[in-house]
């Protein structure tokens, strides 16, 4: 049985061997994925197509925490404790959000690679064993009112009883299903606080801006534009935009953003376009940058 071959001389004529058709096949089926992608990305001067932002779901959760208790002007939820239940992908944003807020957040996986990944990711501050481990690491940084995250290598609701026996008491549990209905049920009556859901005013969007390059030199500056139509009275808004890009780490290392009403995404997206229409030194490219608003 002899394979159906095609002349190489075909494709290049200053080659002499033979290609199988299904290979020819291939190559052609790949060139043509690579040309879809080079029609469909970003024309010079412009970032059309954006993927979601992982940022702005860490900014809801911030504000249902600031909803649930209010934050001090300098501390914010500092001496606060928050049970953010299993080391997921929605406890990893919680935490995310606690650290900003400055609140103290414990949280639990019995997966080592998750607790180990969420170190790498700066999720969480330290990674133990145990919870009397946990609970020494906590205690110092709740008298101080610091922000701290440590996770525990542990199933989260056999972690949840042994708080309970311990009479560990969290200031803060999660809406979700990260507890069982028992343990939630035993927490709320012992005086643990359920996070609220976030609300926002009316016309209120979140504003999310991104660059293509140079995001060091860059993001502070239309940041700074950002917090400028900001009330200064407003200490929520300000501390997501100080805090949020160091905890948020690589997430933040491209995108920011922050909630805004229809006026203040107005007055921003001038100032802030302004900002990159600057000439700059003769032969420097500015970054591309991009605003939008999404709806919460």
């Amino acid at each position: 049985m002899h394979k159906r071959v095609v002349p190489i001389q075909q494709i290049c004529p200053s080659e002499r061997s033979e290609v199988p058709a299904f290979a020819l096949a291939f190559a052609l089926a790949l060139l043509s994925v690579i040309a879809l992608e080079i029609r469909c990305s970003n024309p010079p001067g412009k970032l059309d197509w954006m993927p979601p932002s992982p940022v702005q779901p860490i900014y809801l959760l911030f504000q249902s925490l600031s909803h649930t208790l209010p934050l001090d002007p300098l501390n914010g939820l500092g001496g606060k404790l928050l049970y953010a239940g299993e080391l997921d992908a929605e406890g990893r944003n919680l935490l995310y959000a606690a650290n900003i807020a400055g609140t103290a957040s414990l949280a639990a996986s019995a997966d080592p690679g998750a607790l180990r990944h969420a170190m790498r990711d700066g999720v969480i501050d330290f990674f133990v064993n145990s919870l009397e481990e946990a609970l020494r690491i906590l205690k110092n940084e709740i008298r101080k009112r610091q922000a701290v995250s440590v996770g525990v290598a542990a199933d989260p609701n056999r972690l949840v009883e042994q708080m309970l026996d311990r009479g560990v008491l969290p200031d803060l549990l999660p809406r979700d299903t990260a507890l069982s209905r028992e343990h939630r049920d035993v927490l709320l009556r012992q005086g643990s606080i359920q996070i609220a859901e976030a609300t926002f005013l009316s016309g209120a969007q979140f504003a999310l801006w991104r660059l293509d390059r140079d995001f060091a030199r860059w993001l502070p500056r239309v940041d700074d534009c950002a917090r400028a139509v900001l009330p200064t009275e407003d200490h929520l808004r300000h501390r997501w935009l100080k805090l949020g890009p160091r905890y948020l780490g690589r997430l933040a290392q491209r995108q920011h953003g922050v909630g805004m009403t229809e006026a203040e995404f107005a007055t921003f997206q001038s100032e802030a376009g302004e900002l990159l229409a600057q000439t700059g030194p003769e032969g420097t490219d500015l970054p591309r940058l991009s605003i939008e608003k999404n709806e919460f």
